[in-house]
């Protein structure tokens, strides 16, 4: 399902959090759940990862992570603010001290001349540390290459918080 480097990066990321007996949660809007799934792909993964949550609706980012309504209306969904709400929002509602969010517009519509397909916003969020962002711009790529530079993207932000 995935390429041998990210699954090794993977495998990487969840032996590293596991040295320092670190548990992760994943808050995936535009990547649907492939952040958790690839790290369920790594056999023992169960003692790393705690849950993965898939925020696609801003209902859902709302209820499930604590993303603050008003924050959603000012900044929309794709924006740095809310993928640090949603981070910070993993760590609260989980038993995690390291989580990753994703939000962006994967295409092939849904993109404006501000917000234009394959823009991400990431953020990944260590308990009691700064929460980091990175905007990325893959541009119109397509769908599925989107979805999985995010999921490149993330492991690599992950893997400086550790």
């Amino acid at each position: 399902m995935f390429s041998a480097d990210l699954r090794a990066r993977a495998e990487t990321l969840l032996a590293a959090a596991r040295a320092q007996g670190l548990k992760l949660a994943t808050a995936e809007s535009c990547t649907g759940g492939l952040i958790a799934s690839l790290l369920t792909e790594i056999a023992g993964s169960s003692d790393v990862l705690d849950r993965g949550f898939v925020t696609y609706s801003n209902q859902a980012k709302e209820d499930m992570l604590g993303v603050p309504a008003g924050l959603l209306r000012q900044h929309g969904a794709v924006s740095e603010a809310v993928a640090r709400a949603m981070a910070e929002g993993a760590i609260r509602a989980s038993t995690a001290q390291l989580s990753i969010a994703v939000t962006g517009i994967a295409g092939p519509g849904g993109g404006t001349e501000e917000k234009p397909v394959g823009l991400v916003h990431i953020a990944a969020a260590r308990a009691g540390e700064a929460t980091l962002h990175r905007e990325c711009r893959f541009g119109d790529i397509g769908r599925s290459e989107i979805r999985l530079a995010s999921v490149e993207a993330a492991l690599e932000m992950m893997a400086q918080l550790l």
